[in-house]
């Protein structure tokens, strides 16, 4: 079912850099395994050195890479710097630096199954018209506030993409 885009008016951000920790997952042909991939990270939060409260985090990434049709996609919480960096993490995690970077953010309300829809429709709908290029990898993130509930599937999400200049 196809969530409905109500409104694709962003607010913009300057953003700080952010040190993410996660599981990290190459994605080819569809995002169908994103929700295995969370429900794998899941027991993971809360338990991570230097974990900072307040939100999750999805981060979307080396867009076709090799020039296929596959992508990165790391579900991961912001964590402080780490004394060790990667060092200090779970093997099975993977950090990830987000740089300051100005970002287009918008608020997508609907059901979390339908942030495929968002998203398509930010990249072929808002960024044309915009005037705004997007400055690259990391494509876009998703951000899981503290009032999105992962068992509904509902409370909110944020996607954040950031753009050149």
């Amino acid at each position: 079912m196809q969530g409905q885009i109500t409104d694709l008016a962003p607010h913009f951000v300057d953003g700080k850099p952010i040190q993410i920790a996660g599981l990290r997952q190459t994605h080819v042909g569809s995002n169908a395994g994103i929700a295995a991939q969370w429900m794998r990270f899941a027991p993971h939060i809360g338990k991570i050195p230097g974990e900072v409260e307040g939100a999750a985090y999805g981060i979307c990434f080396d867009l076709c890479q090799g020039g296929g049709e596959g992508f990165d996609y790391i579900a991961g919480v912001e964590v402080a710097q780490v004394a060790g960096g990667a060092a200090d993490l779970p093997p099975e995690l993977s950090p990830l630096s987000l740089p300051a970077q100005r970002y287009a953010v918008f608020q997508h309300t609907d059901h979390v199954s339908t942030l495929p829809a968002t998203i398509d429709a930010i990249w072929r709908k808002w960024l044309p018209g915009s005037g705004q290029e997007p400055a690259g990898d990391p494509a876009f993130f998703e951000r899981y506030g503290e009032a999105f509930d992962p068992l509904t599937g509902r409370g909110g999400v944020e996607v954040w993409v950031p753009l050149k200049g």
